[in-house]
């Protein structure tokens, strides 16, 4: 494909050409860092510091104790903490070991944590101690969870609700990996570049959430691709504050273990305290998602937002004026562009680009096709689904866990379909459209209309409903539903939104609500949804009171 690239992003090899493929494996990468960078400063997290010669060691001791915990290679090991040394410690540490880790969101309440375990079939789970009394609606037949490990204070008391857990499984305190009484360090695990590091669950957008399979390789190159697009070097201090449990946090330890730099992972997103947090860690490198930055631009402006070492931030889906405006009131620039779970970052812009408005152009080591319904490319111009493949082996995803199906209709034709309609323009910029998946992206996470329907059809006053997105004041996603009710006189749908707090991520739970006599359907029964995305708010919809909002724990200003 020729495009007329912007110079920063004008190379003639694929940033991983230099790394032979049998290095890039995660234990390839810190014993390399090790090396290379080991005296120097690699991440601060929680109180805790780490040199880059730390990471191999404890990694190494981590595994020990998996062993003797009788995890093997291969063996998946679900993790849901926040943003902590333990969270690290366990990742490193199970990529050493040849394990798979299983990273849960820490919004997943009972029924999502007993699918990703019981999909997954994870045989540890490690936990902080505050979700522990969530696994209480989890369904744990036919589980082969053997071993429970707790993070955090924890009195060694199990809630009543585990006692069928505590018959198969043994729950513990997360065993010290420094002590005197832990096991000795092992090696690092011959682990190949096709090797699977983590599944990571992606929302579905017609059935259950999916589970990214992601080899070595995909990982060390989300890094090398992210820190080349961002010009990251051994001087910068990355700083994030979204969550471990998603790529793009993950993929700043990449970055930093790839480039002797620092990297600081903050335990959540505040707007009042962003630039504060940022100017205390010695920040140069950001990372935003579409709604912060109107969230941040909406409080008042100060001399803070100036006075500071941030030189450059990654901000996909940001809307054009809020970039524009954010670099104005701040002096920094987000850069654009294009990746997901299941691929790598293909597409981006660079500080030199020639204009604004777009995702990206293609970056070296990927190829891109805008494709009709017959996966037949279309001209520059015309909007059809966006098609990726890579020329390096191991760069995307492997499939979908325990989804052949899923995996095949994904990766049809030899490329990955991402579902997503753009438009190529001229100059090879690539431009988004808009969704094709019947998909729900807020606060930086993509929801699964099928999961939330499937938990308003479990209340006993709904007959039928209809999840989709309408627009938000910030520029993403707000998710609604028109739900056809049993008994309209008996119905409290304040009731029904406070049934799915309780059963859905904060992010999930709809923020507005319809009371439709039927849905639109065609004359095969498939419901309509653009209709009712079109008709959206309306003066008789009922939007979940503030205070029910206001208590959910989500990246807002403070």
């Amino acid at each position: 494909m020729t495009t007329t690239e912007p110079a920063a992003l004008a190379m003639a090899h694929a940033p991983l050409a230099h790394v032979p493929l049998a290095q890039r494996t995660l234990p390839s990468m810190l014993q390399r860092q090790a090396a290379v960078y080991g005296e120097r400063p690699l991440l601060r997290v929680a109180g805790h510091q780490w040199l880059h010669r730390d990471a191999a060691r404890v990694a190494g001791a981590r595994a020990a104790t998996l062993a003797e915990a009788g995890i093997v290679r291969g063996d998946r090991v679900a993790l849901m903490t926040g943003n902590g040394i333990e969270f690290l410690d366990v990742f490193l540490g199970s990529a050493w070991h040849g394990a798979v880790v299983v990273p849960i969101n820490t919004a997943s309440m009972g029924p999502q944590i007993g699918y990703f375990l019981g999909n997954s079939a994870a045989r540890l789970l490690v936990i902080a101690a505050e979700w522990l009394p969530r696994l209480a609606d989890v369904d744990w037949t036919g589980s082969p969870l053997q071993t429970v490990w707790i993070i955090g204070p924890w009195d060694g008391t199990v809630p009543a609700g585990l006692a069928t857990l505590v018959q198969f499984a043994r729950v513990q305190a997360l065993p010290s990996a420094a002590s005197a009484g832990a096991p000795a360090a092992v090696d690092a695990a011959p682990v190949q570049p096709g090797d699977p590091l983590a599944i990571l669950y992606t929302s579905g957008t017609t059935g259950p959430a999916k589970g990214v399979i992601c080899p070595h390789a995909q990982y060390h190159g989300w890094g090398a691709n992210s820190a080349a697009v961002l010009g990251v070097g051994a001087d910068d201090v990355l700083c994030t504050t979204l969550p471990l449990f998603h790529i793009n946090a993950l993929n700043t330890f990449a970055q930093a273990a790839l480039t002797g730099c620092e990297v600081v992972f903050e335990s959540r997103f505040s707007a009042s305290g962003f630039w504060p947090s940022m100017r205390a860690n010695g920040a140069t490198v950001v990372y935003l998602l579409g709604a912060m930055v109107p969230i941040l631009l909406a409080q008042p402006p100060g001399e803070g937002e100036r006075d500071h070492r941030v030189r450059a931030g990654l901000g996909p889906g940001v809307p054009q004026a809020a970039a524009r405006d954010f670099l104005e009131r701040t002096g920094v620039r987000l850069l654009e562009g294009y990746g997901s779970t299941e691929t790598n970052f293909v597409i981006a812009t660079a500080p030199d680009s020639p204009r604004g408005g777009v995702m990206g152009w293609l970056r070296p080591g990927f190829d891109a096709r805008v494709a009709d319904e017959d996966d037949a490319a279309l001209p520059d111009g015309e909007a059809g689904e966006l098609l990726l493949r890579a020329d390096e082996p191991y760069a995307f995803a492997s499939g979908y866990f325990g989804m052949p199906d899923k995996t095949v209709e994904a990766w049809r034709n030899l490329w990955f379909h991402t579902g997503d309609r753009v438009v190529r323009d001229p100059d090879g910029a690539f431009r988004f459209i808009d969704r094709i998946k019947d998909a729900i992206r807020r606060r930086g996470e993509n929801i699964s209309s099928f999961e939330v329907e499937q938990v308003l059809l479990s209340h006993p006053g709904v007959a039928s409903c209809a999840v989709y997105p309408v627009r938000s004041e910030l520029a993403e996603d707000e998710v609604m539903a028109s739900v056809v009710v049993r008994h309209v006189g008996a119905f409290d749908a304040d009731a029904l939104l406070d049934f799915c707090a309780a059963r859905l991520p904060y992010f999930a739970v709809p923020r507005y609500l319809d009371v439709v006599a039927a849905l639109p359907c065609t004359e095969n029964g498939k419901v309509q949804k653009y209709k009712l995305r079109e008709r959206g708010v309306t003066a008789t919809t009922h939007e979940r009171r503030p205070a029910q909002r206001a208590a959910a724990p989500r990246p807002a200003a403070t």
